[in-house]
């Protein structure tokens, strides 16, 4: 047997733009994202001689091909070939579940970069998003990390300059949004407002950060249930008054988030907001994980 471990960082969306639905019930998408600190750990084991085993810290996660980590790597043996004698999964689960971090898809990210490396593949990094795509629109990104430009579905990826060095506070609120409801939405409506996607990129090429943060927005927002959109502003709005240069909303939500130039004003913000909920961090933007 061998065995390896790995770390799946979440993602965030420093902006997001929904620009069309395509003939294949897809959503043409434009979004700039942002690997930041928050992590799950993951062990994989292979030459166990017990096919394809998978477990968590948290028992309600599906445990079979249903799980986006053990996806990835039957999409992976499939795609290669490869047979690894008996697959252990161990999956220890820190970013929130349903949050808008993209956890599923960085888990499956982590185990095709880890497989990759613990099974002697030499596959490109190209050649892993590719098969990060067949399982999940965010997991070709996933396996990138760092500051890209996403489109198409998301797998489209342009490397951006780094979002320049800053403290992030995350807030997940205690309730869930529906992705598809969220869509429908939208498709639903006119949207009146969308991110300045092209001054965002220019701000990080010039490595302003309050202009970064001025520039983030997040179209999902103005299609929120009400009383969903009172919290999230509720959220921002802390963030803000304890420092933040800009807060928004991360994918579908419901985690909202905030960029703080200084350790003080997030430690500041944090204390404000973990009290209230549960799942409260403080990390910091990363350029890979």
């Amino acid at each position: 047997m061998a065995a390896t471990e790995v770390f799946a960082c979440a993602k965030l969306n420093l902006s997001l733009d929904v620009l069309d639905k395509r003939p294949d019930g897809y959503h043409n998408m434009r979004m700039v994202m942002q690997t930041v600190t928050l992590r799950d750990r993951l062990t994989l084991t292979t030459g166990t001689g017990r096919g394809l085993e998978m477990a968590s810290n948290l028992g309600f996660l599906p445990a079979d091909e249903h799980n986006l980590a053990a996806a990835a790597a039957l999409a992976l043996c499939r795609e290669t070939g490869t047979d690894p004698g008996g697959l252990a999964i161990r999956l220890d689960k820190t970013i929130p579940v349903c949050a808008g971090m993209a956890g599923g898809s960085a888990d499956a990210a982590a185990v095709l970069r880890g497989l990759n490396q613990l099974l002697n593949l030499g596959l490109s990094r190209q050649r892993l998003e590719e098969i990060g795509a067949l399982v999940g629109s965010d997991v070709p990104y996933c396996v990138a990390g760092g500051t890209a430009l996403a489109e198409g579905r998301g797998e489209i990826l342009t490397p951006l300059p780094p979002l320049p060095h800053c403290q992030v506070v995350l807030c997940k609120p205690a309730f869930s949004v529906s992705t598809p409801e969220l869509f429908r939405a939208l498709d639903g409506c006119r949207i009146l407002r969308r991110p300045d996607t092209a001054g965002l990129m220019d701000a990080l090429a010039g490595a302003d950060l309050p202009e970064v943060a001025r520039r983030m927005y997040n179209v999902f927002e103005d299609v929120l249930p009400r009383r969903r959109y009172q919290e999230i502003a509720a959220i921002k709005n802390t963030l803000i008054q304890h420092g933040a240069l800009g807060a928004s909303m991360s994918g579908t939500g419901p985690t909202v988030f905030g960029l703080f130039p200084g350790r003080a004003e997030a430690e500041a913000a944090y204390a404000a907001l973990e009290p209230l909920y549960r799942e409260t961090f403080l990390v910091e933007a990363a350029g890979a994980c």
